[in-house]
């Protein structure tokens, strides 16, 4: 899918469909907090499990996502 069109799908979700939105801000929230974690020097044992369970979290989310956008495009 051309990289423009997936993102106006995603935006155009964004705006109408909560369960996208609620995913989406998941995700971000997730990101943001592996971004905290990527800049500390070492993480504990505890953090790193952490991160290991939030990025494949985030792997989830990406892919509900991805379904739903692949799912508006099959309905055009």
């Amino acid at each position: 899918m051309e990289a423009r069109l997936h993102d106006e799908l995603k935006d155009q979700l964004i705006e109408t469909s909560d369960e996208f939105r609620i995913l989406a801000d998941e995700h971000s929230a997730l990101e943001r907090k592996l971004d905290e974690f990527s800049a500390r020097p070492h993480l504990t044992e505890d953090e790193q499990m952490e991160e290991v369970n939030m990025k494949k979290r985030k792997l989830y989310l990406k892919d509900q996502m991805e379904g739903m956008i692949l799912g508006t495009t099959a309905s055009r």
